[in-house]
């Protein structure tokens, strides 16, 4: 695993931002797997600037969301495809046809999940991209979730939902349910990168990177990934061990 303790966000958003163009530069066809949230605005702006001023390129590349909201209208802004279009794929290079994600208003939600389960195990995801919650999740695999789990239909925690709420009007407005990629799911990508931001997620991130393997702390998972990025600014490393060099 290797962790970087950047000075500040701005910091951090590039030093994610050079890990995920080093993918797309390496592949001839590169899959990126996408998390959302307010973590990933800062590093979606950076790879957006890179492609606008001609340094980069996503015209061979596709998308695959991490996640997707159940129950909310297809032009929701705060549907995940949405929000990935709105700061990401809308605004570079990227094919019509370039990005997929669970369909949260399908009928049958399970099989909705089986298929984007196969989909994205055949894709190969050359970098997942990641976020942390408060709680420890990673994508909306709340704590308990098994490390072998495939993609699913989920029900969120109050605290995931409280802590989503402020990008909704109120609280009741935040959906009750999502489809996710399981952490099985997650740790077949030939890459993780994870990003926290914050000292409250300062916990979190001890927890995920040098406390032991627990289903409690789903983002533990990754200690079993082969090849694990880290990128942090100071105040979500403060609690971590002070022999961590920054590297």
């Amino acid at each position: 695993m290797k962790v970087f303790i950047a000075a500040d966000a701005a910091e951090a958003a590039d030093k994610a931002a050079d890990i995920v163009e080093n993918i797309v530069q390496s592949r001839p066809r590169p899959h990126l797997g996408m998390a959302t949230g307010s973590t990933m605005v800062g590093v979606y702006q950076s790879l957006v600037d890179r492609c606008q001023t001609g340094g980069l390129s996503f015209a061979e590349t596709s998308i695959y969301l991490l996640d997707e909201y159940v129950g909310l209208d297809s032009d929701h802004p705060q549907a995940f495809r949405n929000v990935i279009r709105a700061n990401l794929a809308d605004l570079v290079d990227l094919g019509d046809d370039a990005l997929f994600g669970p369909d949260g208003s399908s009928s049958d939600l399970e099989a909705e999940a089986q298929r984007y389960e196969q989909l994205v195990s055949e894709a190969c995801i050359d970098i997942q991209l990641l976020g942390i919650g408060g709680n420890g999740h990673i994508a909306f695999n709340e704590p308990g979730a098994s490390f072998e789990g495939p993609s699913s239909v989920v029900t969120l925690s109050e605290k995931t939902r409280r802590d989503n709420a402020r990008f909704f009007a109120s609280i009741d407005d935040v959906p009750r349910q999502a489809i996710t990629q399981g952490i099985g799911t997650i740790l077949r990508a030939r890459k993780v990168l994870l990003i926290a931001l914050g000292t409250r997620k300062s916990r979190p991130v001890r927890d995920a990177l040098e406390g032991p393997l627990s289903k409690e702390t789903p983002a533990s998972a990754i200690q079993l990934h082969q090849d694990v990025s880290v990128v942090l600014d100071r105040e979500a490393a403060t609690l971590l061990s002070t022999r961590r060099p920054n590297r």
